[in-house]
């Protein structure tokens, strides 16, 4: 049997179109004409089919095994019989060939195959899919939405890819419109009955991460090296970095000049701010440093709980500490990994007398002392009248 030139042409088609190797194809092609044959003849017959993927030519044997009495007629031959199919002496054991003509199968042994050969080609499609993106979990993708499914958003990520988009993986507020070229976090992919199920997330800290590589080169040459980030999606995130040239500033460098590179990527993340902040390896100065921008008055650990801090700010600073609905410190404890409780201390102030004395009670003022309270026996003065002068 020899395939015809337009079958044999689309399927050097298909094998260019979606990327898949000749002997793929070839192997499909051949579990399809073994299956189909199985059929055709009812029985339980073991086939071996070769192609020749150039010239089209399809060959198909049977293989039967040489024993001196046949119980299996379809997976067994005599010695005789084998004669008799130009076999010159077969031996008992000898595992035979015999050609079949494949144009016998007919139309439905046709369908059939050409049903397997599309299974075997999808399968195989999967599984490239699959290869391709297995190793591209943690990586950063750009993907364009496709379609709103039910809860789900379809992101088109090539032209025979498309990933699944959940609601928990999508920054809060965010607007979400067909044909949106936006980027993404590779978050899971696995195999399935149906194909490679390839999940995408906005929210992940590691698409800060990339975009961070991305846009600030001492962070992609090693110089600046980022130990921790702790996210929430759309809204705000710190960042913790430190340098391993002492004449680089870490902070700076993800900053960027005038602020225009955490610019960049706060636009690209629906415009959420982001703190970065020096990393150290003393527990107290990073817990410090991951408060910022509040000012913390002094930190003190809690011995009665493992990685545990009190951070006393003044009140003026309290309301920054701990941020909206308690974002500042949830962040800052996240990114450090380390509870914080905040506790306000009063401001400093000068000493006063009472606070000096306070121990020594303060007595009513006694009145003012006049000479007769002194002198009680002394007569009391006269009052002298001045005389009028003679003119």
């Amino acid at each position: 049997m020899r395939l015809s030139k337009d079958f044999l042409g689309a399927l050097k088609q298909i094998t260019s179109d979606r990327s898949l190797s000749s002997d793929l194809i070839a192997d499909s092609l051949k579990a399809a004409m073994q299956s189909a044959y199985r059929k055709y003849r009812g029985g339980n017959q073991e086939a071996e089919v070769n192609l020749d993927f150039e010239s089209g030519e399809i060959t198909v044997s049977e293989l039967r095994e040489v024993v001196k009495e046949v119980s299996d007629p379809d997976t067994q031959i005599t010695p005789l019989d084998a004669r008799k199919d130009g076999f010159i002496k077969p031996k008992v054991g000898d595992l035979l060939r015999i050609k079949q003509n494949p144009e016998e199968f007919g139309r439905i042994a046709a369908q059939t195959a050409r049903q397997v050969i599309m299974q075997k080609l999808k399968d195989a499609e999967r599984k490239v899919v699959y290869d391709e993106f297995a190793d591209k979990i943690g990586e950063m993708m750009n993907g364009i939405i496709a379609e709103f499914r039910s809860e789900q958003i379809i992101v088109r990520l090539n032209e025979r890819t498309d990933a699944i988009f959940p609601r928990e993986e999508r920054i809060s507020g965010e607007k979400y419109r067909l044909g949106d070229q936006m980027k993404f976090y590779v978050l899971e992919v696995r195999q399935t009955a149906r194909g490679p199920r390839i999940v995408v997330s906005r929210t992940h800290p590691g698409l800060l991460r990339k975009l961070l590589e991305l846009e600030v080169p001492e962070i992609r040459e090693g110089i600046v090296e980022i130990k921790s980030i702790a996210r929430e999606g759309g809204v705000r995130a710190k960042v913790a970095v430190i340098s391993r040239d002492p004449n680089v500033d870490p902070v700076g460098a993800c900053v960027g000049s005038a602020g225009d590179r955490v610019k960049y990527i706060s636009g690209e993340l629906c415009g959420e701010k982001i703190d970065a902040v020096l990393w150290s390896e003393d527990p107290i100065t990073y817990v410090r440093n991951a408060l910022s921008p509040a000012k913390v008055a002094k930190i003190e650990p809690m011995p009665e709980q493992e990685r545990a801090v009190h951070a006393y700010v003044y009140p003026g600073q309290l309301s920054l500490a701990i941020g909206k609905l308690g974002q500042n410190v949830r962040l800052s404890s996240r990114l450090t990994g380390w509870k914080i409780d905040i506790t306000t201390v009063e401001a400093e102030r000068m000493p006063t007398l009472s606070d000096i004395f306070h121990d020594f009670p303060v007595e009513a003022a006694a009145p003012a002392v006049t000479a007769s309270d002194i002198f009680t026996d002394a007569p009391p003065k006269k009052k002298t009248r001045a005389r009028k002068k003679d003119g």
